[in-house]
């Protein structure tokens, strides 16, 4: 099991990373990604944070951790720069906010995004065909997510992807500890969203291959 999209109170989430990371262990899962929000005013001091955490995590421990960022509520402009400067750093998982049903957000920030060096789209919401194929095109997961409001567009992300063959990503997009799930409540958001035990293995094998390259 893995999750790639964890907030930790280096921005609006309660946990320091090292508890986020001992609560997904004790769940069973073998990688996640601590993805806080970052925008022009954080992001030297939450990437300098998060990668300064990942490099003294335990090489040996149960649970792989990654340092990544979530690219938050940006103007359209700067996704490419500051996707560029997380990289740089030595970012491993860049997370882009996406057009979420479940608040306000400029319009066009997926396609911006997306032309940007990202590996996750979240809650992409009432995503485009055209958006999606690109998606696709450029091997960005659209992101299944057990968030509260931002769920409610799981399904129809389910549906564009599995027509324009977009890979998928089921993530918690955690911010306190009641959002750490097992696999059976994972399970079950995936397929009230319309996917079948096949295709939930399938996209695990995708992030499999993503935490190999």
């Amino acid at each position: 099991m893995y999750d790639l999209h964890t907030h930790s109170l280096l921005s609006d989430g309660v946990l320091l990373p090292s508890e986020i990371a001992v609560r997904y262990a004790a769940l069973g899962y073998k990688a996640i990604a601590i993805t806080d929000h970052v925008d022009y005013s954080n992001i030297k001091q939450v990437t300098e944070a998060i990668l300064e955490f990942t490099h003294h995590w335990p090489k040996n421990s149960d649970i792989k951790v990654l340092p990544g960022i979530e690219l938050t509520h940006l103007p359209l402009g700067q996704f490419d720069l500051l996707a560029r400067y997380a990289r740089k750093q030595g970012i491993r998982v860049i997370v882009a906010h996406g057009e979420t049903p479940a608040e306000p957000v400029i319009k066009g920030t997926n396609r911006a995004a997306l032309e940007a060096d990202i590996d996750i789209l979240a809650h992409p919401g009432l995503i485009t065909e055209e958006d999606a194929r690109l998606a696709k095109k450029k091997g960005v997961f659209l992101e299944v997510t057990a968030r509260r409001g931002h769920c409610e567009a799981d399904p129809y992300v389910v549906k564009c992807a599995l027509k324009t063959g977009a890979k998928l990503i089921l993530n918690t997009d955690s911010h306190m500890p009641e959002d750490i799930i097992d696999y059976n409540e994972i399970a079950k958001i995936a397929r009230k969203s319309g996917l079948n035990s096949g295709q939930i293995k399938k996209i695990y094998q995708d992030v499999y291959q993503f935490l190999k390259d």
